[in-house]
């Protein structure tokens, strides 16, 4: 085999232990076990057997409260028969009426 150069290795002395463990976070803090459930909440809305088309539900916000009548969903909204669209990350609670 042919000889190769040998690679420049540089010598750490000074070696400082500063780092940190740190979690920037929107001032709004989402419990996943919270998310989890919303959405678990969402689905048996749209499965259970007396939702054809559509379902009039009583939607939470994080200040306020609003009836809606939700005819379907995307993976990060639900959808009214209105046309609007509702982020699921913005529902904190979802019952059927």
């Amino acid at each position: 085999m042919k000889d190769l150069p040998k690679v420049f290795e540089g010598k750490i002395s000074n070696i400082k232990k500063n780092t940190q463990d740190i979690f920037y976070g929107n001032d709004r803090s989402i419990n996943s076990n919270d998310s989890i459930n919303i959405i678990r909440k969402i689905n048996n809305i749209f499965a259970s057997s007396d939702h054809v088309y559509k379902s009039k539900v009583k939607i939470t916000f994080k200040d306020h409260t609003e009836e809606k009548v939700i005819v379907g969903k995307t993976s990060t909204s639900l959808l009214t028969i209105t046309g609007e669209q509702i982020r699921i990350t913005d529902i904190l609670n979802i019952e059927k009426i």
